[in-house]
Protein backbone atom coordinates (compact mmCIF):
# COMPACT_ATOMS: atom_id res chain seq x y z
CA UNK A 1 0.00 0.00 0.00
CA UNK A 2 1.12 3.26 -0.66
CA UNK A 3 1.86 5.13 1.65
CA UNK A 4 2.42 9.59 2.23
CA UNK A 5 5.49 11.42 2.06
CA UNK A 6 5.69 13.42 5.51
CA UNK A 7 3.65 16.55 5.57
CA UNK A 8 5.05 19.59 4.97
CA UNK A 9 5.24 21.81 8.82
CA UNK A 10 6.92 24.88 7.18
CA UNK A 11 5.18 28.47 6.25
CA UNK A 12 2.62 30.52 7.70
CA UNK A 13 -1.20 30.98 7.82
CA UNK A 14 -1.75 33.09 4.63
CA UNK A 15 -2.00 36.63 5.37
CA UNK A 16 -5.20 38.44 5.77
CA UNK A 17 -4.49 40.93 3.09
CA UNK A 18 -3.90 38.06 0.79
CA UNK A 19 -7.18 36.34 1.97
CA UNK A 20 -8.71 39.90 1.77
CA UNK A 21 -7.83 40.20 -1.93
CA UNK A 22 -8.88 37.08 -2.80
CA UNK A 23 -12.71 37.85 -1.86
CA UNK A 24 -12.58 41.09 -3.92
CA UNK A 25 -11.53 39.31 -7.12
CA UNK A 26 -13.97 36.52 -6.46
CA UNK A 27 -16.64 39.53 -5.35
CA UNK A 28 -16.18 41.24 -8.90
CA UNK A 29 -15.98 37.89 -10.83
CA UNK A 30 -19.62 36.74 -9.44
CA UNK A 31 -21.04 40.07 -9.64
CA UNK A 32 -19.87 40.21 -13.50
CA UNK A 33 -21.47 36.65 -14.07
CA UNK A 34 -24.43 37.57 -12.60
CA UNK A 35 -24.75 40.87 -14.35
CA UNK A 36 -23.87 39.74 -17.53
CA UNK A 37 -26.67 37.09 -17.26
CA UNK A 38 -24.13 34.13 -18.40
CA UNK A 39 -24.45 32.31 -14.57
CA UNK A 40 -26.85 29.62 -14.20
CA UNK A 41 -29.07 28.53 -11.78
CA UNK A 42 -28.47 28.60 -8.53
CA UNK A 43 -26.21 31.47 -9.13
CA UNK A 44 -22.85 32.74 -8.78
CA UNK A 45 -22.29 34.11 -5.76
CA UNK A 46 -20.67 32.26 -3.17
CA UNK A 47 -19.83 29.23 -5.26
CA UNK A 48 -17.96 27.43 -7.68
CA UNK A 49 -20.20 29.24 -10.54
CA UNK A 50 -21.94 27.28 -12.79
CA UNK A 51 -22.03 29.00 -16.48
CA UNK A 52 -23.83 28.65 -20.10
CA UNK A 53 -21.31 27.23 -22.22
CA UNK A 54 -20.19 24.96 -19.48
CA UNK A 55 -21.20 21.79 -22.21
CA UNK A 56 -18.67 23.32 -25.33
CA UNK A 57 -16.11 23.67 -22.80
CA UNK A 58 -15.95 20.31 -21.93
CA UNK A 59 -16.19 19.42 -25.57
CA UNK A 60 -13.07 21.87 -26.09
CA UNK A 61 -10.91 19.88 -23.32
CA UNK A 62 -11.61 17.25 -24.43
CA UNK A 63 -10.18 17.87 -27.61
CA UNK A 64 -6.92 18.80 -26.42
CA UNK A 65 -3.83 16.41 -26.71
CA UNK A 66 -3.57 16.34 -22.80
CA UNK A 67 -6.74 14.67 -22.34
CA UNK A 68 -6.56 12.22 -24.97
CA UNK A 69 -3.44 10.84 -23.44
CA UNK A 70 -5.24 10.96 -19.70
CA UNK A 71 -6.36 7.59 -18.68
CA UNK A 72 -6.84 8.28 -14.91
CA UNK A 73 -9.05 12.08 -14.75
CA UNK A 74 -9.43 13.83 -11.09
CA UNK A 75 -11.95 16.16 -11.17
CA UNK A 76 -13.93 18.74 -8.42
CA UNK A 77 -17.76 17.69 -7.63
CA UNK A 78 -19.28 21.41 -8.66
CA UNK A 79 -21.76 21.85 -11.09
CA UNK A 80 -19.70 23.71 -14.02
CA UNK A 81 -17.40 20.72 -14.28
CA UNK A 82 -20.61 17.92 -14.31
CA UNK A 83 -20.20 17.97 -18.45
CA UNK A 84 -16.50 17.34 -17.85
CA UNK A 85 -16.84 14.46 -15.36
CA UNK A 86 -19.11 12.76 -17.57
CA UNK A 87 -16.98 13.57 -20.77
CA UNK A 88 -14.37 11.48 -18.96
CA UNK A 89 -16.76 8.62 -18.85
CA UNK A 90 -17.54 8.62 -21.72
CA UNK A 91 -14.67 8.46 -22.82
CA UNK A 92 -13.34 5.71 -21.02
CA UNK A 93 -11.42 7.14 -18.15
CA UNK A 94 -11.21 6.33 -14.76
CA UNK A 95 -12.86 9.13 -12.55
CA UNK A 96 -12.07 10.51 -8.91
CA UNK A 97 -14.07 12.91 -7.67
CA UNK A 98 -13.61 14.19 -4.45
CA UNK A 99 -16.25 13.79 -1.91
CA UNK A 100 -17.14 17.75 -0.92
CA UNK A 101 -15.07 18.82 1.61
CA UNK A 102 -13.91 15.81 1.78
CA UNK A 103 -16.22 14.63 4.65
CA UNK A 104 -15.13 10.91 4.94
CA UNK A 105 -12.57 8.92 5.80
CA UNK A 106 -12.24 7.84 2.19
CA UNK A 107 -11.58 11.30 0.77
CA UNK A 108 -12.86 10.05 -3.21
CA UNK A 109 -14.98 8.52 -5.09
CA UNK A 110 -13.57 5.87 -7.84
CA UNK A 111 -16.29 5.29 -10.58
CA UNK A 112 -15.03 3.40 -13.44
CA UNK A 113 -16.58 3.66 -16.65
CA UNK A 114 -16.12 -0.08 -17.44
CA UNK A 115 -18.79 -1.24 -14.34
CA UNK A 116 -21.41 1.30 -15.62
CA UNK A 117 -24.61 0.81 -16.79
CA UNK A 118 -26.34 3.81 -16.35
CA UNK A 119 -25.74 7.29 -18.27
CA UNK A 120 -22.34 8.88 -17.77
CA UNK A 121 -23.92 11.88 -16.65
CA UNK A 122 -26.24 10.34 -14.07
CA UNK A 123 -22.95 8.46 -12.89
CA UNK A 124 -20.73 11.84 -12.63
CA UNK A 125 -23.38 13.77 -11.05
CA UNK A 126 -22.75 13.59 -6.77
CA UNK A 127 -25.54 11.43 -6.01
CA UNK A 128 -24.60 9.59 -8.88
CA UNK A 129 -21.09 8.90 -8.57
CA UNK A 130 -21.97 8.04 -4.94
CA UNK A 131 -24.22 4.84 -6.02
CA UNK A 132 -22.21 3.95 -9.11
CA UNK A 133 -18.75 4.41 -7.87
CA UNK A 134 -17.20 3.32 -4.49
CA UNK A 135 -15.29 5.03 -1.49
CA UNK A 136 -11.40 4.91 -1.90
CA UNK A 137 -8.97 5.96 0.14
CA UNK A 138 -5.77 7.28 -0.69
CA UNK A 139 -3.36 4.22 -0.83
CA UNK A 140 -5.96 2.83 -2.83
CA UNK A 141 -5.30 5.04 -5.89
CA UNK A 142 -3.58 5.36 -8.86
CA UNK A 143 -1.22 8.06 -10.78
CA UNK A 144 -3.65 10.79 -11.72
CA UNK A 145 -2.82 12.25 -15.21
CA UNK A 146 -5.02 14.88 -15.16
CA UNK A 147 -6.85 17.29 -12.49
CA UNK A 148 -9.39 19.21 -13.46
CA UNK A 149 -10.38 22.03 -10.77
CA UNK A 150 -13.32 24.64 -10.61
CA UNK A 151 -12.10 28.04 -10.25
CA UNK A 152 -13.86 31.43 -9.78
CA UNK A 153 -10.93 33.59 -11.47
CA UNK A 154 -8.15 32.63 -13.28
CA UNK A 155 -5.49 34.27 -15.24
CA UNK A 156 -3.24 33.82 -18.37
CA UNK A 157 -0.47 32.95 -15.90
CA UNK A 158 -2.50 30.10 -14.41
CA UNK A 159 -2.96 31.64 -11.18
CA UNK A 160 -5.83 30.46 -10.00
CA UNK A 161 -8.72 31.68 -6.97
CA UNK A 162 -11.30 29.23 -6.16
CA UNK A 163 -14.37 30.32 -3.95
CA UNK A 164 -12.84 30.13 -0.58
CA UNK A 165 -13.16 26.67 1.00
CA UNK A 166 -9.50 25.33 0.37
CA UNK A 167 -10.39 22.19 -0.37
CA UNK A 168 -8.96 21.91 -3.70
CA UNK A 169 -5.78 23.00 -2.39
CA UNK A 170 -6.05 20.38 0.23
CA UNK A 171 -6.97 17.78 -2.30
CA UNK A 172 -3.80 18.47 -4.68
CA UNK A 173 -1.83 18.07 -1.24
CA UNK A 174 -3.19 15.01 -0.28
CA UNK A 175 -2.18 13.65 -3.79
CA UNK A 176 1.20 15.05 -3.69
CA UNK A 177 1.88 13.79 -0.71
CA UNK A 178 0.49 9.99 -1.44
CA UNK A 179 2.84 10.56 -5.19
CA UNK A 180 -0.32 10.49 -6.93
CA UNK A 181 0.22 13.63 -8.30
CA UNK A 182 4.02 14.70 -9.99
CA UNK A 183 5.33 17.36 -11.94
CA UNK A 184 3.79 15.77 -15.21
CA UNK A 185 -0.02 15.77 -14.27
CA UNK A 186 -1.60 17.81 -15.77
CA UNK A 187 -4.15 20.30 -14.45
CA UNK A 188 -6.63 22.09 -16.61
CA UNK A 189 -10.30 24.27 -15.36
CA UNK A 190 -12.71 24.89 -17.39
CA UNK A 191 -14.48 28.63 -16.99
CA UNK A 192 -16.27 31.07 -18.87
CA UNK A 193 -14.61 34.10 -20.35
CA UNK A 194 -15.53 36.45 -18.05
CA UNK A 195 -13.72 34.67 -15.40
CA UNK A 196 -10.56 35.02 -17.12
CA UNK A 197 -8.86 38.31 -15.97
CA UNK A 198 -5.86 40.35 -16.95
CA UNK A 199 -4.99 40.64 -13.03
CA UNK A 200 -2.11 39.86 -11.24
CA UNK A 201 -4.00 37.52 -8.74
CA UNK A 202 -2.98 36.87 -5.19
CA UNK A 203 -1.85 33.58 -4.23
CA UNK A 204 -0.04 31.83 -1.73
CA UNK A 205 2.35 28.93 -1.03
CA UNK A 206 -0.53 26.34 -0.89
CA UNK A 207 -2.37 27.58 -4.17
CA UNK A 208 -1.42 25.12 -6.92
CA UNK A 209 -1.43 26.73 -11.04
CA UNK A 210 -3.30 25.31 -13.40
CA UNK A 211 -1.86 24.39 -17.42
CA UNK A 212 -4.87 24.46 -19.03
CA UNK A 213 -7.42 27.42 -19.12
CA UNK A 214 -10.08 26.16 -21.14
CA UNK A 215 -14.06 28.13 -22.22
CA UNK A 216 -16.05 27.70 -24.76
CA UNK A 217 -13.85 29.41 -27.70
CA UNK A 218 -10.43 28.80 -26.51
CA UNK A 219 -7.85 26.89 -25.12
CA UNK A 220 -4.83 28.70 -23.52
CA UNK A 221 -2.10 27.32 -22.05
CA UNK A 222 -0.24 28.75 -19.07
CA UNK A 223 3.94 28.34 -18.40
CA UNK A 224 4.37 25.43 -16.27
CA UNK A 225 5.30 27.00 -12.38
CA UNK A 226 6.57 24.92 -9.46
CA UNK A 227 3.77 23.47 -6.88
CA UNK A 228 3.42 22.87 -3.39
CA UNK A 229 5.49 19.84 -2.29
CA UNK A 230 2.08 18.27 -0.57
CA UNK A 231 1.03 19.50 2.85
CA UNK A 232 1.43 22.60 4.21
CA UNK A 233 0.15 22.31 7.96
CA UNK A 234 1.07 25.55 8.88
CA UNK A 235 -1.70 26.44 6.51
CA UNK A 236 -4.24 24.64 7.58
CA UNK A 237 -6.30 25.95 10.03
CA UNK A 238 -7.28 24.33 13.40
CA UNK A 239 -11.11 23.74 11.70
CA UNK A 240 -9.76 21.55 8.96
CA UNK A 241 -7.22 19.86 11.37
CA UNK A 242 -10.30 18.61 13.52
CA UNK A 243 -12.96 18.39 10.65
CA UNK A 244 -11.32 16.25 7.81
CA UNK A 245 -11.24 12.52 8.31
CA UNK A 246 -8.35 11.89 6.53
CA UNK A 247 -6.27 14.66 7.87
CA UNK A 248 -6.61 13.25 11.69
CA UNK A 249 -5.46 9.77 10.80
CA UNK A 250 -2.40 10.99 8.58
CA UNK A 251 -1.24 14.01 11.05
CA UNK A 252 -1.91 12.33 14.42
Amino acid sequence: MRGPKQPCAHGQMPTTEVEQAKQAVRERVWRLLEDRGVARFPGAWGRIPNFQGAEQAAVRLASTEEWQRARVVKANPDSPQLPVRARALADGKLLYMAVPRLAKPEPFVCVDPARLRSSWREAASIRGAFRRGRPVGLAEMVHVDLVVCGSVAVNRKGVRVGKGGGYSDLEFGLLRAFGLVDDDTVIATTVHPLQVLTDELPETEHDFRVDLIVTPEEVLRAPRAPRPPGILVGHLSARKLQTVPVLRDLLR
